[in-house]
């Protein structure tokens, strides 16, 4: 009965709102699968750690999207290492009972709310920095729970 009832409760989140377009050129959300750099699914393996987000494909230099109706809540730094200076932003945002992260992105403002579809920022050059790679948004929420359910 517990099965039945979180499976439910799953599924009325789900429905509830669900990732429209992120990135220009990729209107499916299409995402990150296997590359000489790992995977992008949610849980892959990342050495002794865990991957806490999923990577939807955006090449660099592309415009990204609200994927819906949210509030912009800052910037983020996705890097301690100024190795990766080129590729180390990205956004905080709520909406639609969610509150989730999208990195390698540079956000034209960072506060205010926007409606989905509308433009939020650019994808950052991840080829300079991890040549070969699926250029991709990560998509993290908060909680470090699984955002593949609303895509």
């Amino acid at each position: 009965m517990r099965r039945i009832v979180a499976a439910l409760a799953l599924l009325c989140v789900c429905e509830a709102v669900r990732f429209g377009q992120l990135c220009s050129g990729n209107p499916n959300n299409g995402r990150r699968t296997s590359d000489s750099w790992g995977h992008g699914h949610f849980g892959a393996k990342r050495g002794t750690r865990e991957h806490k987000g999923l990577d939807i494909a955006c090449e660099d230099g592309s415009v990204v999207y609200a994927p819906f109706d949210v509030t912009l809540e800052g910037r983020l730094t996705v890097y301690t290492d100024s190795a990766k200076a080129a590729i180390n932003s990205g956004i905080n945002l709520s909406g639609g009972g969610l509150r989730f992260k999208l990195f390698y992105v540079r956000p034209d403002r960072t506060s205010g709310t926007v409606t989905k579809g509308q433009r939020i920022g650019v994808m950052l050059p991840m080829q300079s920095v991890y040549p070969g790679i699926t250029s991709h948004v990560h998509v993290q929420m908060y909680d470090k729970s699984d955002p593949t359910p609303y895509f």
